[in-house]
């Protein structure tokens, strides 16, 4: 009987050190989920264009990403950087477009939706490390463009990056917007997998609730009720914890996913308003 004991708890040690393995090793795999190009550029040039979105590129020439394409002579106040979540690509997230370029006529925000290196055509590996370094040179682009205010907008596991680069260039982010975010992966990792020490061996940290430490701008959260991935409670630790100006929405019945975003809700005005309210003026001339 005491054998037979001792070699199920080996099998339980030894599997349980593969899992660790396994976690440790391929942990992007586990976080990043890329999708791949929906066409040439040809195409997906021409699909853009009844959106309102055209490429967004840097200095090389590759495309970074999409953004609001601006009516002659016409252009908009502020700007606004969206980093999206895992699934799909920046092109999937024209609804940010219709959500914020509509206000005013467009006259308020300009929209920029940021592509992740290893998504859609863009070359390179998603990680903390390339998503920070890429979203970095994006927004000094855009800084030396003009000096119109630039805003941070993430969405899911987009908060990582946007909160990191509001704390890393706190003179150039005028405000931020965070939809279903989290305090850190860590916290987000531990409760999928609370049998892993996963704090102990996760790379990829995104502590969004450190990062905004160097932050002292305005920042809107958006909630969902009923959020299955990151739950409604790591988005009420990182505002509670937030020090700066801070406002809050909760979508009651929402999961992760469902987060009503119909150009008419009010909250889309509401955000804005809070935002440009409570952000001092010329940051990203600086």
């Amino acid at each position: 009987m005491k054998r037979i004991l001792v070699s199920v708890l080996r099998v339980i040690a030894f599997s349980y050190i593969g899992i660790f393995v396994i976690f440790a090793c391929f942990q992007r795999r586990l976080i990043y989920f890329p999708s791949r190009a929906m066409g040439s550029e040809e195409k997906m040039a021409r699909i853009a264009v009844p959106l309102g979105l055209e490429p967004w590129r840097d200095a090389q020439g590759i495309r970074i990403g999409w953004r609001q394409a601006s009516p002659p002579g016409k252009q908009a106040s502020h700007r606004l950087v969206l980093f999206h979540g895992n699934a799909g690509s920046a092109f999937d997230r024209s609804q940010y477009v219709k959500g914020f370029g509509h206000l005013d006529e467009g006259r308020t925000w300009q929209v920029f939706l940021f592509e992740y290196p290893g998504y859609d055509s863009r070359p390179g590996e998603p990680s903390e490390a390339s998503f920070r370094t890429t979203g970095r040179a994006a927004i000094e682009q855009l800084t030396a463009e003009d000096s119109r205010p630039i805003y941070l907008a993430g969405e899911s596991i987009g908060t990582g990056p946007a909160c990191a680069l509001a704390g890393d260039l706190p003179q150039k982010v005028a405000g931020v917007f965070l939809m279903t975010p989290f305090a850190s992966l860590g916290d987000v990792g531990s409760i999928h997998y609370p049998w892993l020490p996963v704090k102990l061996i996760l790379r990829e940290r995104w502590d969004n609730a450190d990062a905004l430490r160097h932050y002292r701008g305005p920042v809107a959260i958006m909630i969902a009720g009923e959020d299955e991935i990151v739950t409604a409670a790591q988005g009420q630790k990182l505002f509670e914890g937030y020090t700066g100006p801070k406002r809050r929405w909760i979508d009651p019945d929402a999961t992760h996913n469902t987060v009503a975003n119909t150009v008419d809700l009010p909250w889309w005005q509401e955000v804005t308003d809070f935002l440009l309210e409570n952000s001092a003026p010329r940051l990203s001339s600086h």
